[in-house]
């Protein structure tokens, strides 16, 4: 850097001092100044001096190479199971829950079972009607079998109307009622009725 100023000072003397210079004296003399000046930034380069501008020495934004993004992670929702049956609700102590009445048959059978919502259970057998009481688990499961949402499912009617001699059953719950002969798979409405069918036989 010293060597600059004294090549600057020369000029400087040469101009002012009233020298008059040719043009091919004034040109050499700047040839001299500018390879003094390079030689100068070339010694300042090699001697550790200014290293070249990074991002951050310029201000500038470092933006580094984004890094994946993790999997999200989603819940694989399994199918829905169906539904699990509930209690069938009881309204009030006279409420007439589910009523099953059983025709036909070689012996011409005429049967009744009313189940009520005090837990009470009419059943009519060869035309003597007996109440029987149910104990609370009883009556839970009569009211869980009412309950089962696959009751939905059955059809309204299924009878096999080549058979004869067959026994036809009609209940009447949660509104609706249903005839069958149990000539067709019906799983949740065979319980039902097996379960009715036990108070008939019972002493």
């Amino acid at each position: 850097m010293g060597g600059s100023v004294v090549l600057i000072a020369q000029l400087r003397e040469l101009a002012g001092g009233g020298a008059v210079l040719g043009r091919g004296a004034a040109a050499a003399a700047v040839v001299v100044f500018t390879a003094g000046l390079l030689g100068l930034v070339g010694c300042s380069l090699e001697g550790g001096g200014v290293a070249p501008p990074t991002a951050a020495s310029t201000g500038g934004v470092t933006t580094s190479a984004a890094s994946p993004l993790p999997n999200s992670t989603t819940g694989s929702t399994s199918p829905s199971a169906p539904g699990s049956p509930t209690l069938v609700p009881v309204t009030g102590p006279d409420q007439k829950l589910v009523s099953m009445t059983v025709t036909g048959g070689f012996a011409g059978v005429h049967q009744l079972v009313i189940l009520r919502g005090d837990g009470t259970v009419y059943a009519s057998e060869k035309g003597q009607p007996v109440v029987r009481r149910t104990s609370a688990a009883q009556f839970k499961d009569l009211r869980t079998l009412l309950g089962d949402p696959t009751l939905a499912d059955v059809p309204d009617f299924t009878m096999n109307m080549g058979a004869v001699d067959m026994l036809q059953y009609t209940l009447q719950f949660n509104g609706r009622t249903v005839m069958t002969d149990r000539s067709s798979d019906e799983p949740a409405l065979d319980r039902l009725i097996d379960a009715l069918s036990a108070w008939l036989s019972k002493k």
